[in-house]
């Protein structure tokens, strides 16, 4: 469950809001949340001052490319740590340096990530960072000219991807379209969609009910839902689009 919260001075009634003539566009976003049907395995990090302020550093058109580079990684390596939350784990016994024995938890093998390029290479040093034996594939989907119909244009991944949990990697859900061939292409390679951990980290209400719906059994992980994403992230992080 999504908990917004504003700081408005006094506490108003939506009808006390609606009667003043106007409704500030915070509280239609939240009000728009509220009817959002997501299910358990759409999860969003909770909300901290300094996730807002990674968030609101990366919008920001005044942003240089080194700041918005350096800020967009530490924001990434937060949805990485989480998503390795999902990872199954086995119970172990260690002995610690004093010679005591120890009861931890230990990585389960058969874990991979894939990135969506080309937005999606940039979560990839998070996740090799953290799991530096962790093997990442990549897909390509591009967007019809035209009619914006998602195509595959390559894909590459481990051999026994199928045997694998998958970590899937794109910062930006828009509309949806790209992320779901993703995962249409990787259930095409016999990937079991519970098996599927999508990490983002901006996305829009659309984008997530369409994802949900189609594919229910799949878990999602997003810093923020937002109607508008910052949409430049790929020619900002990549320095493509000559603007520092």
């Amino acid at each position: 469950m999504l908990i917004f919260e504003y700081d408005c001075g006094e506490s108003l009634s939506q009808e006390q809001i609606r009667s003043m003539g106007s409704i500030p566009p915070e509280l239609t976003l939240a009000e728009r949340m509220e009817d959002l049907v997501l299910g358990g395995k759409f999860k969003v990090l909770p909300s901290t001052d300094q996730i807002k302020e990674l968030q609101t550093i990366i919008r920001d058109k005044a942003t240089s490319r080194s700041d918005f580079k350096f800020v967009a990684d530490r924001l990434i390596r937060m949805v990485i740590e989480e998503g390795l939350n999902q990872l199954p784990y086995t119970s172990c016994e260690v002995t610690t340096p004093t010679g005591c024995s120890y009861s931890g938890l230990r990585y389960e093998k058969g874990n991979c990530g894939v990135s969506i390029v080309r937005s999606g290479e940039a979560m990839e040093k998070a996740l090799q960072d953290c799991c530096r034996s962790m093997r990442i594939g990549k897909i390509l989907v591009d967007s019809d000219s035209e009619t914006h119909e998602a195509r595959v244009v390559f894909a590459k991944f481990p051999d026994d991807i199928a045997n694998r949990k998958v970590l899937l990697l794109y910062p930006i859900m828009s509309s949806g379209n790209k992320v779901v061939k993703a995962v249409k292409v990787l259930k095409d390679h016999d990937v079991p969609e519970d098996h599927i951990i999508f990490i983002n980290l901006f996305c829009t209400p659309n984008a997530a009910q369409r994802i949900v719906s189609e594919y229910p059994n799949l878990t999602i992980l997003t810093t923020e839902l937002n109607p508008v994403t910052p949409n430049h992230f790929g020619q900002r992080y990549f320095g493509t689009d000559h603007v520092d």
